[in-house]
């Protein structure tokens, strides 16, 4: 089997590449930025997807993988840009190298009704894909954690500082899935049928309360916590491009947005990590 890869020096990308690596599936994988190469692997890097450079090497292609977008806003990249008008050209590249199959990784709490500029580019992308006639199987993706994504590296930094700041009361909940959970599910969806034509939400089965999320993580470490008000973090958020969290990563945060983890179950048959065994061990940190 051959699997295309799309922004492929990110975290959840990373992980995935050396599943299917290690599970003897041929990639080839695309990234703007330099990144290490598992076996069985053929690596582009290349700034803008140019259709010249990559084309020629996705023949026999079977699936996808569409890693490529962005949860914070820049003057150069925004959402409409990438998360948006570039699937569109992720679409034209399956359609001409004859990739039936695309997976793509959205947002949890992507709906029609969405008045957030970040969900509303993820939205329109799902349906471009949708409406493609290409096979698909639409993720929705709550936090998904491991040793090294940015949530993670984030805590880690504020436990170094000796003080955890939270957003807010901390009573909001976070539904967050395991890398590998993640990796295994993907791998499912690219090798069984029962995943087509599917929209999933993509999230553990544990819904935690961001402040004790946070406790449990740096439980051992001596890490005051400290609430600071939304009216201070959004403010920092809106005038600050490099605060701790942008205004959408508050969105996303305090919007208390719950996942179809049955569902997810149901389908992927797959045995779930338990997020609150991992942070117990202090496998995460």
């Amino acid at each position: 089997m051959q699997v295309v890869v799309t922004g492929a020096s990110g975290f959840v990308a990373r992980n995935v590449r050396k599943y299917l690596s290690d599970n003897n599936v041929k990639l080839i994988s695309i990234s703007r930025k330099d990144f290490k190469k598992f076996k069985n692997e053929t690596k582009i890097i290349t700034k803008n997807y140019d259709e010249k450079t990559i084309l020629p090497k996705l023949k026999n292609s079977d699936a996808l993988i569409h890693f490529v977008g962005i949860g914070k806003q820049t003057i150069d990249n925004d959402y409409n840009l990438i998360n948006t008008e570039f699937t569109k050209k992720i679409i034209n590249l399956c359609k001409k190298s004859k990739i039936k199959k695309i997976v793509y990784t959205s947002g949890l709490g992507v709906s029609k009704n969405t008045t957030l500029g970040y969900f509303i580019s993820k939205y329109k992308a799902e349906r471009q894909i949708i409406d493609s006639k290409l096979d698909y199987t639409i993720f929705r993706p709550s936090y998904i954690v491991g040793k090294d994504d940015l949530f993670t590296k984030y805590l880690k930094k504020q436990i170094k500082t000796g003080q955890i700041q939270i957003p807010g009361s901390g009573n909001y909940s976070i539904q967050p899935i395991y890398i590998d959970d993640v990796s295994q599910i993907i791998f499912n969806a690219i090798t069984q049928n029962k995943f087509s034509k599917m929209i999933l939400d993509l999230v553990g089965s544990e819904s935690i309360p961001f402040e004790k999320y946070v406790k449990e993580f740096s439980s051992g470490t001596n890490t005051k916590i400290k609430k600071i008000s939304l009216e201070t973090v959004y403010h920092e958020a809106i005038s600050n491009p490099h605060s701790k969290f942008g205004v959408d990563d508050l969105n996303l945060l305090i919007g208390n947005f719950k996942g179809d983890y049955k569902k997810l179950k149901n389908i992927s048959k797959i045995k779930f990590s338990s997020i609150r065994k991992l942070l117990k061990s202090g496998s995460l940190l």
